[in-house]
């Protein structure tokens, strides 16, 4: 009696010479040459007459015999996966956080669709964007964004207005230029809003996503640790297939 993790270490490896060999005779039994043969040998008429040597050809395969490899081949892969579908039927586990079980008695299976899951989840948590480090938010009640205090920027406006370079006298008049100068014209207000995740918040999920995939693995360790008894079925299967 093996484990169900002995079971899958080697399944892979049978099915895929069986399907080899499987494929083989498939491709060989659909032609006619190699199923059929023949033998000639002359006889001349006369006892002087010319001779010739005999011609024949093999047969390369015999279908009953084709049939006894198809069953004795495929015969190991209907075993191999009978038992180990017997016995991820009674492969279950724990997922054990924190020493208490999060989740009892998890079918081997479904233990691997939830590790998929959780791989997947841990590329989508790590791909969010981040609140900008560059400023300090809080939480926003009214709409529970996050915000920043309010920021006043200037906004200026450029004027022209004279200036006196020589005042007048009695025999020149004055001299004036223009200049341009910026004046404040007013202020804009500016409140920031984003509905980024916080970096500790991400750390924080990642971390616990990492600890319960690292449970999952366990789990999944142990359930597939389960004696998978031996399934011969298809010794039946085939008797009844290709009997005489």
């Amino acid at each position: 009696m093996a484990k169900l993790n002995q079971i899958l270490a080697i399944e892979k490896g049978i099915k895929t010479r069986v399907y080899a060999e499987f494929t083989e005779l498939h491709q060989a039994t659909q032609k006619p040459a190699l199923m059929n043969g023949f033998h000639k040998a002359y006889q001349p008429r006369d006892e002087d007459g010319e001779t010739y040597p005999s011609e024949s050809q093999k047969v390369q395969h015999n279908a009953a015999d084709v049939l006894e490899r198809v069953a004795r081949s495929l015969t190991e892969l209907f075993d191999i996966t009978a038992t180990k579908d017997w016995a991820n039927c009674s492969a279950k586990a724990d997922v054990v956080i924190d020493g208490k079980p999060l989740l009892e008695s998890v079918p081997a299976t479904y233990l691997l669709f939830l590790e998929k899951q959780l791989g997947d989840l841990t590329t989508f948590v790590a791909k969010m964007a981040e609140l900008d480090a560059g400023n300090d938010w809080n939480v926003d009640p009214s709409s529970g964004l996050f915000r920043t205090e309010p920021t006043a920027t200037q906004r200026t406006r450029k004027v022209q207005r004279p200036i006196v370079l020589y005042d007048a006298t009695e025999h020149h008049p004055a001299q004036t230029q223009l200049i341009t100068e910026d004046v404040i014209a007013g202020q804009w207000t500016t409140i920031k809003y984003s509905g980024a995740m916080p970096a500790p918040r991400k750390k924080q999920l990642l971390a616990r996503i990492e600890k319960l995939s690292n449970a999952v693995k366990y789990a999944r360790e142990q359930a597939n640790a389960v004696e998978a008894p031996d399934k011969k079925l298809a010794k039946e299967v085939f008797e009844y297939l290709f009997a005489p």
